[in-house]
């Protein structure tokens, strides 16, 4: 049977680009959604000026994640069975539309189509560049799936597997829980590629402080939810390349030859698993980690020592190891009586203690994991 197949745009703020957007769209085809997301400018008066067009607003800017919910809600109410997804800041061409629309006819399963950019062509935003291998990596590490291009917002999600699901985030993470958690279920998802330009009029909302906080903070949850649930399941259920612990050990394998180098990864990777920057611990460690040339596989694998589980133990480890660097000891108070004196010096003895056991961790694990590839030479 044909598969019934729609367009849903979010929008926000978009009033210079998003009629040619619509127009391009419309022109492939008809069955177009815009998800107006509290835009504040014309954008309410360009939708209405398409009669044809089926469109949802509301006031208050929600976020993209939540304007691609909405978006599945109604069109799986309205019996689509696939929705493709494009942003409508003109980066994505409606032409790619039709490669999509023809591959969803053939596919014999449920699967998510990624449109995958070409991020080494002219005119792609360096921070863009760096996102997007930040995010690749972490999805590989998630689901032992490796994609080009997991921050694409041009994809085709079949819609029963979405509505199969209690989604949790709504800004632009949500693109990320969603391809993670659809291939925890199985749902194969593919790649095809497509062109992409970036107009002078493009306006990006996405702000890189927040949103990459947002996004780091997601990606500790799921790597915390792949260790205890979707790891173990690959690991002991899933034969073959995609086991994520034969994919680490192969790249200890494949440089088995350059210790210096992976025990560098090692260490680095420790040190900022310790280092008091939460939230921002996976972005700068795999900043550095490109810096230094060093084994970015490894070093956000032993990053990760700071779990959710192990952050209690992580705080209170460097809490008291810091007692010993500094001239006023204090320990942990009883509740009744803490002031702002009390929390500055425990906050200070914290940090110090922070920063130390961090240098200290990283050059133990640099120690060790060098004495073991050597004696693993030998």
């Amino acid at each position: 049977m044909e598969k019934k197949v729609c367009i849903i745009i979010p929008t926000y703020n978009n009033e210079a680009t998003l009629s040619e957007v619509i127009s391009g769209v419309l022109s492939i085809c008809p069955d177009l959604l815009v998800v107006n997301d509290g835009s504040t400018d014309s954008t309410e008066s360009i939708l209405q000026a398409f009669p044809e067009l089926d469109f949802i607003s509301y006031e208050i800017n929600q976020g993209k994640g939540y304007a691609l919910r909405k978006g599945f809600e109604h069109a799986f109410g309205l019996g689509f069975d696939y929705a493709i997804t494009l942003d409508s800041d003109g980066q994505h061409e409606p032409e790619n539309i039709q490669d999509l629309l023809d591959q969803i006819q053939f596919l014999e399963r449920e699967t998510v189509l990624m449109g995958s950019r070409n991020m080494t062509q002219a005119g792609i935003p360096k921070k863009s560049s760096f996102g997007n291998n930040f995010s690749n990596f972490w999805f590989w590490v998630d689901t032992g799936i490796k994609l080009s291009d997991t921050q694409t917002g041009f994809r085709a999600y079949p819609l029963a597997a979405v509505m199969d699901k209690r989604w949790f985030t709504k800004k632009f993470e949500f693109e990320i829980e969603a391809i993670v958690r659809l291939a925890w279920d199985g749902i194969p998802i593919k790649e095809v590629p497509i062109h992409v330009s970036y107009p002078e009029d493009r306006v990006s909302h996405f702000r890189p402080f927040t949103d990459f906080s947002r996004i780091s903070v997601l990606n500790t949850v799921l790597f915390a939810l792949a260790l205890v649930y979707y790891a173990p399941k690959r690991l002991l259920f899933t034969k073959g390349d995609s086991n994520i612990f034969k994919q680490i050990r192969r790249e200890f394998q494949r440089h088995q030859d350059d210790p210096i180098h992976m025990a560098g990864s090692v260490g680095l990777g420790l040190f900022f698993g310790v280092f008091p920057i939460w939230g921002f611990q996976m972005i700068v460690a795999f900043f550095v980690a490109s810096l230094l040339k060093l084994n970015r596989v490894i070093v956000l694998t032993f990053s990760n020592i700071s779990l959710p589980p192990l952050i209690p133990v992580i705080i209170l480890s460097s809490y008291f190891f810091g007692s010993f660097f500094v001239k006023e000891k204090v320990l942990i108070p009883d509740f009744s009586e803490i002031t702002l004196e009390t929390i500055y010096l425990q906050l200070y003895q914290y940090l110090v203690g922070a920063v130390i056991l961090s240098f200290v961790l990283g050059v133990l694990g640099f120690g060790v994991a060098y004495l073991l590839m050597k004696i693993r030479g030998k």
